[in-house]
């Protein structure tokens, strides 16, 4: 072979080795924009991230809304506010609510170290309580200027979700235990717009001491600080049955005491308030008391309000 076609054929054998560095660099490259489109149709393809955010959303409303059972709620006797028509029942409690309103919100001399914090609690189980604490709740909710979360810290009881005819799961001694947790992983909204529910959470063989502890004074702290438009009313175990009762009246600013007409003695009364006495505002509240006909109640009003 010739000089000159040794030097052609060294030349074809360069230009096949560029060629195919040529080849794969274009492979590389097509494969690399091909990638960057699906990436990119990944992101802002409005079918896969609707699909994405729709799962994010019904798991999140799964596990925090909860529809209000209004058929076992007029089972259980108990009003919401948002009725027609007023009842005896509705009228009580909105002027039970009115003092206890006049109290959170004072201002100047008058005003409460957290006063928007209202422990209803009893002297013995049965006294109605729970009834007395769910439906003051109801009627703060109709307040055109308040939102209401309602605490059940009954933790060996809990009936609060049972009385609504609802369901929940983690709660207030979840969030005392575990310091990793948010409270707003166990609030419950509701179908009725300014009422949030915080449920009890699991039972614990230290609960008195949970909520005595450190962490359950911050819990409270935040809430009655980052929501001053808010009441919070804890359901709580009654004081002669349970400790827990005394160490909940250390962190509120008021106390509806409900006592059982015709029931509660004076005795337990005196040494239930003995135990709650840290709280300086404690109002009594009269329940199942019974009416003759002789006496007027609220009757000839009942169809005037349809707020």
């Amino acid at each position: 072979m010739s000089l000159i076609e040794k030097a052609a054929a060294k030349i074809k054998k360069s230009e096949s080795l560029v060629e195919r560095a040529a080849e794969q660099l274009k492979n590389s490259t097509d494969k690399a924009i091909k990638n960057s489109v699906s990436a990119k149709k990944s992101i802002s393809d409005p079918v896969v991230e609707s699909n994405r955010l729709n799962v994010g959303k019904k798991s999140l409303e799964n596990n925090a809304k909860v529809v209000l059972n209004f058929d076992v709620l007029r089972k259980n006797n108990i009003q919401t506010g948002l009725e027609m028509e007023s009842s005896a029942t509705t009228e009580e409690f909105r002027i039970v609510k009115r003092s206890l309103l006049l109290n959170a919100f004072s201002k100047g001399e008058a005003a409460i170290k957290n006063g928007n914090i209202v422990l209803v609690t009893s002297t013995q189980p049965d006294e109605g309580k729970t009834f007395c604490a769910i439906s003051l709740a109801l009627s703060m909710a109709t307040e055109r200027d308040l939102t209401v979360l309602l605490v059940d810290a009954d933790v060996a009881k809990p009936n609060v979700l049972n009385t609504l005819g609802v369901k929940g799961d983690k709660g207030l001694i979840d969030v005392i235990e575990n310091k990793n947790m948010d409270l707003r992983e166990c609030l419950l909204r509701t179908n009725i717009p300014n009422l949030t529910i915080l449920p009890a959470g699991k039972k614990h063989k230290l609960t008195t001491e949970l909520l005595a502890s450190e962490r359950m004074g911050e819990i409270i702290a935040e809430i009655a600080r980052r929501y001053r438009d808010r009441i919070v009313i804890i359901d709580s175990p009654p004081v002669l049955a349970s400790s827990a009762a005394s160490v909940l009246a250390l962190h509120v600013g008021q106390i509806l005491f409900v006592v059982e007409a015709e029931k509660t003695r004076e005795e337990e009364l005196s040494d239930a308030f003995k135990l709650i006495e840290k709280c300086k505002n404690i109002s009594l509240l009269l329940n199942k008391a019974r009416f003759t006909a002789g006496k007027k109640r609220f009757g000839s009003y009942y169809g005037y309000e349809n707020n």
